[in-house]
């Protein structure tokens, strides 16, 4: 099976300071995978490997005939200036911009196109709202059909449902449902077990360090989940040794 993503001895961190270590693992083409482990296990960090705002400080990450172009990535809602005024239809438009570019001119299909990705995330009456009125359940709508215009091979979601009511939850995990039956890869940092179990087959659980990855079913186990809080609450010698060497 083809391999959309590997992980190469993956060190990465901030300023020196490694928060993922030595990663071995591979993210199957068109696999459907969450990214679980306790906090401060690396997870975020991960993802922004992937598209490139961290560079590893060692190892290396292969995307499988993708360009980093060809991924769509939602970081979580606190990253996300709630302030700017934008309207729902412009910031959902801006998932065209591969096509027309930063200062491109919406055309009739990109504007039926955008209605398009509105109406499937359940927002049709909204495009003129501003962001800064919507809810948080809302503004996630948004922000996974500004995702859905992409048509990005990868898809990378950090915390995607978090502090959203369980009726936008469902809809769009009928999203990344999508997403996966089109044969895209998915990969999305989650914390609530329960719906990893339910909607992920694949599972990667990181403490900092990789602790299990493959069929969910066998990585969230009791004992994996033990070991992943023993191993986020070690001290991090590694960690010591690379402030040392940037001193």
């Amino acid at each position: 099976m083809t391999a959309a993503l590997t992980f190469r001895n993956l060190t990465l961190g901030y300023d020196r300071h490694p928060v993922v270590h030595h990663l071995e693992a591979e993210i199957v083409e068109g696999s459907l995978t969450a990214v679980v482990g306790p906090n401060g296990a690396g997870k975020s960090t991960l993802l922004k490997g992937v598209i490139g705002t961290l560079a590893p400080l060692e190892g290396r990450i292969a995307l499988g005939g993708i360009n980093r172009d060809d991924i769509a990535y939602l970081p979580q809602q606190s990253d996300i200036d709630r302030s700017f005024p934008i309207s729902v239809r412009d910031l959902v438009a801006m998932g065209l911009w591969r096509e027309i570019g930063p200062f491109g001119r919406l055309r009739p299909p990109h504007r039926d196109r955008v209605a398009a990705a509105v109406s499937a995330v359940g927002l049709t009456g909204f495009e003129d709202r501003p962001i800064g009125a919507l809810s948080g359940g809302q503004m996630q709508r948004v922000l996974f059909a500004r995702l859905l215009l992409q048509e990005a091979r990868l898809v990378l979601l950090d915390e995607p449902f978090t502090a959203i009511d369980a009726r936008t939850m469902a809809d769009l995990l009928g999203v990344v449902r999508r997403w996966h039956g089109e044969g895209r890869t998915v990969l999305a940092v989650l914390h609530d077990f329960e719906t990893v179990r339910a909607h992920f087959p694949e599972t990667l659980m990181l403490a900092r360090e990789l602790v299990a990855h493959g069929p969910t079913a066998e990585v969230l186990t009791a004992e994996n989940q033990f070991r992943a809080r023993t191993m986020a609450e070690a001290p991090d010698p590694d960690a010591d040794v690379c402030e040392r060497g940037a001193a």
